[in-house]
């Protein structure tokens, strides 16, 4: 399979609410293309669909360490840690985003 129809299905999946499948098609994706920021950013948002909830934040802290500026994987960041109990360390990020 091509790595665009690759993306195509995984795109597709994700838009269908299939995460597991999502998961699987951009993980494939990562493997090809370790550098992909607009794939690890998908991946982050379908394992915090699914309630993975660490491999989420993991993703979410990649995207973050290459673009800082990326309120948006900040916010899924403080939403997956609040989620696992951890709303103090989500408690620092907010005040970070607000600033």
């Amino acid at each position: 399979m091509t790595t665009l129809l690759t993306y195509n299905l995984a795109v597709q999946a994700f838009d269908e609410r299939d995460y597991r499948t999502a998961v699987e098609r951009f993980s494939e994706l990562l493997e090809a293309e370790p550098g992909n920021h607009n794939v690890r950013e998908y991946l982050a948002r379908a394992h915090y669909h699914r309630a993975a909830l660490k491999p989420a934040e993991e993703h979410a802290r990649a995207v973050l360490a290459e673009d800082p500026t990326n309120e948006y994987m900040t916010l899924l960041l403080i939403r997956s840690l609040e989620r696992q109990s951890r709303r103090a360390e989500a408690a620092g990020l907010r005040r970070v985003l607000a600033a």
